[in-house]
């Protein structure tokens, strides 16, 4: 539950730095899927054991956290703490250095949990400040800091998006029967998280097998992201090496920003019938006349989309897999046995010969959804 502004009504001057940074982890993440490619970040103005102001980045173009924080704070600011997830930005970008704020607001103490990555900013921000004097300290709540924003860690720092792969399978690892039906493996539950996520990520990437077989919309259709907020919808990305994909498939309503990956090998005069059904269409390097995952990786990353979903078949995974690109996977577990030697699996292609030689995954945590049992990772 989230409990800020319960604080910033009454204050609570047994509060330590470690609690005034929650409450700014909390304040930051209130943006989620709303800042990309900015970070999420949260402020909280202290004075005297009591806050005087907090605020969040919205979304990318609008002022950011410090600022709104330091509005409300007005006067009250001078003399007081500032408790912020990321290190101030003391660059020209969408919008003015938030240093200069701090600064004029008379603030005497900056606490915050990590340097910005950002290589036009790492460790500027804090320089400035404390050379005007203000005390600067780093670290309270860093890993959840970096947690929250590791999405805008991993693009700030290597131009690429963060790719997480998606699977939904049964107990016995199988993704559909061995005719193909998949509808539906798992809860309700857990449909209604991935939503959730797809709303919270810039863009959803499935193959053409995916779209050929099932047809999907990959949009977001049960996210419920409260009063006046939009549903923000990810681009949609089909890779589609021969352009094979249905001039009536539903990615190609307009419901969505679409861009279909294609090689060299598409003809022609299907690339012009997916740009005149409104498409995008990005021509990539191949690998063995299939996309090069991590080429498309790159050029995403040049249009700012800064993370990716991918929810698609076995192929698509193994692909993603093998290609590196992979930096999380999610997945979902339901207590169902499906068995039949041709029913597919999350990830197909050869596979390694030694055991040894498995993909691993570090950072380990499981979720309940339902019955069903998420299992989330980092890749190795």
């Amino acid at each position: 539950m989230f409990f800020g502004v319960l604080y910033y009504h009454t204050g609570h001057r047994g509060m330590n730095d470690e609690d005034y940074m929650k409450l700014a982890l909390e304040l930051a993440g209130k943006a989620k899927g709303r800042t990309s490619p900015n970070p999420m970040v949260g402020a909280v103005v202290v004075k005297d054991g009591k806050i005087v102001g907090q605020g969040y980045h919205r979304e990318a173009g609008q002022p950011h956290a410090e600022v709104n924080a330091l509005n409300k704070a007005g006067k009250e600011a001078e003399g007081a703490t500032l408790y912020l997830n990321l290190e101030p930005c003391v660059h020209y970008g969408r919008t003015p250095p938030c240093t200069k704020r701090i600064i004029e607001s008379g603030i005497k103490r900056v606490v915050m949990a990590i340097e910005d990555p950002n290589p036009l900013n790492s460790g500027r921000g804090a320089k400035e400040l404390r050379e005007t004097g203000i005390e600067v300290e780093v670290g309270p709540l860093a890993d959840q800091a970096a947690k929250l924003n590791e999405v805008y860690i991993k693009y700030i720092t290597t131009k690429r998006p963060f790719v997480i792969l998606k699977s939904a399978m049964s107990l016995d690892g199988r993704i559909a029967t061995r005719t193909g039906d998949s509808k539906w493996i798992t809860s309700e539950s857990s449909r209604a998280y991935v939503h959730q996520l797809r709303g919270e990520l810039d863009a959803i990437l499935v193959g053409i097998e995916t779209i050929l077989r099932d047809n999907p919309r990959l949009t977001v259709r049960t996210q419920d992201p409260g009063p006046r907020i939009p549903v923000k919808n990810p681009i949609r990305i089909i890779v589609d090496s021969r352009a094979r994909v249905p001039s009536d498939a539903k990615v190609l309503d307009g419901e969505a920003p679409t861009l279909v990956a294609v090689t060299k090998y598409a003809p022609a005069e299907k690339l012009n019938e997916l740009k005149r059904r409104g498409a995008g269409v990005l021509i990539v390097d191949d690998k063995a006349r299939r996309i090069n995952l991590d080429k498309l990786m790159v050029e995403l990353g040049r249009s700012e989309i800064t993370s990716v979903l991918i929810e698609g078949g076995g192929q698509v995974n193994a692909s993603a897999l093998a290609d590196g690109i992979v930096d999380k996977v999610l997945f979902f577990i339901a207590p169902k046995i499906i068995g039949g030697a041709r029913a597919p699996g999350p990830v197909a292609g050869e596979g390694p010969a030694k055991l040894n030689q498995a993909i691993g995954l570090r950072n380990i945590s499981l979720r309940r959804f339902g019955d069903d049992i998420l299992v989330e990772g980092y890749i190795c």
